[in-house]
């Protein structure tokens, strides 16, 4: 059972880590009417569903005994609020691709925010490319953090600054909107880090 509990722990991360990123794009892809930032968040949503499929499949191998079954409940019932808050984050980005546009009071709350979430691509030839997030120290230069690269088909949340980019990531990144501005530049190539 123990090995079980190690593969539910490790989905039960993804769908925290999962259910968060979602919550974040959702207001950003509404707040800027985001189409892009918006179908991330259904992808995602599906992930966190396959997560909890699995979560189900594995609880129900790993109870033993009506005492394993009761433990375990638990972790469906926190792995069925994750779902919950990702099903939510993906009907808030519905409504971007269905073409609702937000009440004034909404943004209004959004641009009070200090952060901001945004979503790039690095292109050829950019400065970003083939180096790690250390190297690069993007939050001293740019003031954003990146919070999940994605790459093809998979996803690497919250990057640390031994995480190497390479061209053709998406980036996922939070922080104030000047700073947006500027790192989607340097990942386009249209600017460097000494035009800063």
């Amino acid at each position: 059972m123990v090995k079980k509990l190690t593969s539910i722990k490790d989905s039960l991360i993804d769908m925290k880590n999962l259910s968060e990123l979602m919550v974040d794009l959702a207001y950003s892809a509404v707040l800027f009417n985001n189409k892009e930032v918006a179908e991330e968040v259904l992808k995602l949503e599906n992930k966190v569903n396959s997560f909890n499929y699995e979560i189900k499949m594995q609880s129900l191998i790993a109870a033993r005994s009506q005492e394993d079954a009761e433990k375990l409940t638990v972790l469906l019932e926190i792995a069925e609020a994750a779902e919950n808050i990702a099903n939510s984050a993906k009907d808030i980005a519905d409504l971007v691709l269905k073409g609702l546009k937000p009440h004034p009071v909404f943004k209004m709350v959004m641009e009070e925010s200090e952060e901001i979430v945004s979503r790039t691509s690095i292109a050829k030839g950019s400065e970003l490319s083939q180096k790690s997030l250390g190297e690069l120290f993007l939050n001293t230069r740019t003031g954003m953090k990146i919070i999940a690269i994605r790459r093809e088909d998979s996803w690497i949340y919250g990057p640390n600054r031994d995480t190497v980019l390479f061209e053709g990531d998406i980036l996922i990144f939070k922080g104030t909107e000047t700073g947006s501005g500027i790192l989607k530049k340097i990942a386009s190539s249209e600017m460097s880090f000494e035009d800063i």
